[in-house]
């Protein structure tokens, strides 16, 4: 969570007119079509942003189910996504359990560049500040989509790195379902979560509750979080309607900085003992899917509140930061589904509207809008699929200072996407993507920024990336060649100005590989592997050549599960990361690097009934290291966690 002083407050564009026509289309003419003995098949988002079509599966995504979830007894999204998916993520200096997730080598700007959606809506916030993943239930989670790339002509801002998609599950019959767990640990870790869900023909309700308190590994550390999750929605053959709530309210102590010498000397100290942050949020979501004939239509209208507090002591006293936020979002769209023999065409129009606010306790307020069009058509014929993409979207920025206005921009942009794959035979798939992706700087980075109230430039990346894919689910290897050239990078430059400002950098250049693999060693035993080389560094003006800092240049992921049969399983799985320049480190100049580490944990779940008790440990050889420290040379480090056992117990009913 980052406070700065910012922006002004524009008039709130309202899609409500809109949302309701499109509500009396969508769901009178469904009401006469009620399948009670329907069961809805698990939704699955394609690269359409529509359900899945089997034909239309994303290219070259990596794809996390909810049995996996379940055999890696993961216990949150952000954990599952980096346990099985591979990702390298940060630890998060709030004490929670969401990590900075990097894709491609994005190091301090990483969870700006890369783009999180939950069925379709938009978490991923317009400030230096993460994605809340420990706000969704990990129970109803169908699954995770890893889409590494630009990805920009669907979701437009932030989608250079990639896009990471939450898909949840949909309702499974009428009768009542759910789990209870609990969950104690090391480090005062408690933790009780529980969900249910029942169906009534094709009307469902659901709920989802959890609590966790935990000490965590360093002092002045705690946490504190509790989260809501309800939902219900009407559903036949024809589409769906719905309505959902989520509420999250998380309280944490800050651990701050340690220097390279504090932290060998004792990893666990603080040096900000009284220093502590609250973020509460709430989000409203109405949802809509109508199929009439070979088109279908699918709009979400959501609504999220956010609350941030901090407090920091320090030997010049105390400061007190407080905003309130808000962001709208609307997303119409509609999909032409056409079949003739051995050729399917897929052709998607849509548009995304967005406004967001913000309003500090210092009385410096910023807003953004923005309004975008785009259009896919993809085609299969025989072994091969084709897809071109584009996206046009305006920025309207402002901010103001008690009334007076720093800065009133816009911003217009282009996105597009060329795709190509090909089944070369049985096993053998190749696949190639180029195109052009974008960001624009948040309110935080324009809010600090070389010559005051200048906002930055849009940063621009051209993507290439050429792979293929290898086997079947027995066993299966995908490898990724992928480069992205970058214009204007929005980065912070400490050494622009006497504190240091964020900056449009020059040409930079994100190049590597990628592979994933997966395979049944036995009929008990599978393993699964992730791999990324990759470097980032300047390619023009006086740091041509320099390396991009907080970017290992290589990481490695290898999980081994065994499952004798369904009353026991355990899952041992380690990540080595390589060493990489401290974040301040921007001239290169710094002789020493932030240690390469490896991590082991593993897992052993046994099945009584419909009990299911387990022990899980992370970092099992306790190992003493970090994956931030934004200072110059051995400075400004937050420690990583220590070894930590847990008990969990689970009802299912």
């Amino acid at each position: 969570m980052i406070f700065s002083t910012l922006p002004s407050r524009a008039p709130v564009w309202k899609p409500l007119a809109l949302a309701s026509a499109l509500s009396a289309c969508f769901i009178a003419p469904a009401s006469a079509q009620t399948n009670n003995d329907k069961t809805l098949a698990p939704v699955m988002v394609t690269a359409s942003r529509f359900a899945n079509d089997p034909a239309f599966n994303p290219i070259g995504a990596t794809v996390i189910t909810a049995e996996q979830i379940r055999e890696a007894g993961v216990g949150n999204v952000n954990q599952a996504i980096r346990k099985i998916g591979g990702v390298f993520g940060r630890q998060s200096g709030d004490g929670t359990q969401d990590f900075g997730l990097d894709l491609r080598g994005f190091g301090a700007t990483s969870i700006n560049n890369v783009v999180v959606l939950l069925d379709g809506i938009r978490l991923s916030e317009n400030e230096i500040s993460g994605a809340l993943f420990s706000s969704v239930p990990i129970e109803t989670v169908e699954r995770i989509e890893i889409v590494r790339g630009g990805s920009s002509v669907l979701y437009g801002d932030g989608a250079t790195a990639g896009v990471i998609q939450i898909i949840t599950k949909r309702p499974q019959g009428n009768a009542l379902h759910g789990s209870i767990t609990t969950e104690i640990g090391q480090f005062g870790h408690k933790e009780v979560r529980a969900s249910a869900a029942k169906g009534w023909g094709g009307f469902s309700l659901d709920a989802n509750v959890s609590k966790l308190e935990s000490d965590n590994y360093r002092d002045n550390n705690a946490v504190r979080q509790n989260n809501f999750s309800g939902g219900a929605q009407w559903a036949s053959n024809e589409g769906r309607a719905g309505l959902r709530v989520d509420i999250a309210r998380q309280d944490s102590r800050l651990a701050g900085a340690l220097s390279l010498a504090q932290f060998e000397g004792n990893p666990r100290q603080t040096l900000s003992p009284n220093d502590m942050a609250s973020i509460d949020t709430n989000r409203y979501t109405a949802f809509m899917e109508r199929r009439l004939g070979a088109f279908e239509l699918a709009a979400e209208l959501s609504h999220r509140d956010r609350t941030a507090k901090a407090q920091y002591v320090g030997s010049f006293g105390s400061s007190i930061l407080q905003y309130d936020g808000g962001m709208t979002q609307f997303s119409p769209r509609v999909r032409h589904l056409f079949i003739s023999g051995d050729l399917t065409n897929e052709l998607v129009f849509g548009m995304d509207f967005s406004h967001w606010t913000r309003s500090t306790n210092t009385n410096v307020d910023a807003s953004q809008q923005s309004k975008a069009l785009y259009a896919r058509d993809e085609v299969k014929v025989g072994n091969a699929r084709l897809a071109f993409g584009a996206r046009h979207e305006i920025f309207d920025k402002d901010s103001a200072n008690n009334g007076v206005g720093l800065y009133d921009i816009s911003q217009a942009l282009n996105a597009w996407d060329l795709q190509g794959n090909y089944l070369v035979g049985p096993g053998v798939n190749v696949f190639a993507k180029a195109g052009q992706s974008y960001r624009v700087a948040n309110v935080d980075e324009n809010g600090f920024t070389p010559v005051a109230n200048q906002p930055l430039k849009p940063q621009i990346s051209h993507d290439l990336e050429l792979g293929a894919t290898l086997g079947n689910i027995e066993k299966k290897v995908t490898v990724k060649l992928f480069q992205h050239r970058l214009k204007n990078e929005i980065f912070f430059d400490p050494t622009a100005g006497f504190f240091g400002a964020n900056v449009n950098l020059d040409p930079t250049k994100r190049q590597g590989i990628e592979i994933e693999t997966s395979m049944r060693l036995a009929s008990t035993f599978t393993l699964s592997a992730n791999l990324q080389h990759l470097s980032a560094q300047f390619i023009e003006g006086q740091n041509a050549g320099n390396e991009i800092t907080l970017v290992p240049k290589n990481i490695a992921t290898v999980r081994i599960n065994w499952m004798p049969d369904n009353s026991q399983s355990a899952d041992v799985g380690v990540q080595w990361v390589d060493s990489q320049r401290y974040g301040g480190d921007f001239s290169n100049t710094c002789s020493a690097r932030m240690p390469s580490f490896a991590t082991l944990d593993g897992r052993y779940a046994k099945r009584v009934g419909a009990w299911e008790f387990a022990i899980a440990g992370s970092n099992l050889t306790d190992k003493h290291y970090f994956t931030n420290a934004y200072g110059n040379c051995q400075s400004g480090i937050y420690t990583d966690n220590g070894r930590q056992l847990k008990l969990s117990a689970r009802y299912d009913f």
